[in-house]
């Protein structure tokens, strides 16, 4: 419906916001409603920065679809994306592939509890359905990091995030595959960290994007190679090196900063009481958490 509403010229801006996004609640309507009436006095706006604006309100309302289609429309314009820009479009595809992500994992687990289950059938089927969704999803944004976004990224920040987004996409894939295809995907994830990792050393330990690789990185190791220990240690380097230098952060650099650095500690205190003999992990089905 957001995406109809862009082009309408005949729109009723307070019509529009209630009977679209008023599900929301009330909370997210009435910011909401104060966006909308900041678009109807923004007559010039560029195509690029009409799509932006509306992938925020998109976010607000909470359609990540729509947001995503917004998105998609402003990274394949010629000119690069801005950190604001690339942070709305991290957040459109992360919680268009996330829900999917979860209802994979609820099914799968299903699944392996009801073997016996009369509907197994129906209900592989429809765990392909979501594999379909997945497949499309991920691949698109590879698609536009591949072609568009990697490049035309001038500065190492931007390199490096695209190559973390693309290790997490070629990540998520690897998830739900198995055989010679997941060891393509796994293989593809690796090389994208790996030069992200390689490029992100002139970043301050402390840099958000930095830390977040590591996060990730050492997510891929833990649940997709089963290293726990090269896990580990990527996690402890990246905690320790930013905690010397954390002092030295204002407030909203620190936030952003010990946000990141919580999750390694987290992860860290799970995986070192999952560390056998071989290094290799054994899984409980404990939740990790990346960004």
């Amino acid at each position: 419906m957001l995406v109809q509403f862009l082009n309408d010229n005949t729109h009723d801006l307070f019509g529009f916001a209630l009977k679209h996004v008023g599900a929301c609640g009330i909370k997210y309507t009435a910011s909401i409603l104060r966006q909308l009436e900041r678009f109807a006095a923004m007559s010039e706006m560029s195509v690029r920065d009409q799509n932006v604006f509306m992938a925020r309100l998109a976010e607000q309302a909470e359609r990540y679809e729509d947001m995503v289609e917004f998105m998609r429309r402003v990274a394949i314009v010629p000119q690069e994306l801005s950190l604001d820009e690339r942070n709305l479009l991290s957040v459109a595809y992360k919680n268009s592939v996330g829900a999917r992500r979860q209802a994979w994992r609820a099914i799968h687990t299903y699944m392996q509890k009801m073997a016996s289950d009369h509907a197994m059938g129906e209900i592989a089927a429809y765990r392909r359905r979501v594999e379909d969704e997945l497949n499309e999803k991920c691949n698109d944004i590879i698609k536009i990091l591949d072609s568009d976004l990697v490049p035309k990224a001038v500065s190492s920040e931007a390199k490096v995030f695209y190559l973390k987004m693309r290790g997490d996409y070629y990540r998520y894939l690897a998830e739900f595959t198995d055989g010679p295809q997941r060891d393509e995907y796994a293989h593809a994830a690796h090389e994208s960290y790996q030069t992200a990792n390689e490029l992100a050393v002139p970043l301050p330990p402390t840099h958000p994007i930095r830390l977040g690789l590591a996060l990730n990185f050492s997510v891929f190791y833990y649940e997709v190679y089963k290293y726990t220990d090269k896990a580990c240690q990527l996690a402890k380097e990246a905690f320790e090196n930013a905690m010397g230098d954390l002092d030295s952060l204002d407030a909203e650099q620190y936030k952003d900063s010990a946000a990141i650095m919580q999750l390694l500690r987290d992860n860290l205190a799970l995986w070192q009481n999952d560390l056998p003999g071989d290094g290799k992990a054994e899984q409980d089905g404990t939740a990790v958490e990346d960004i």
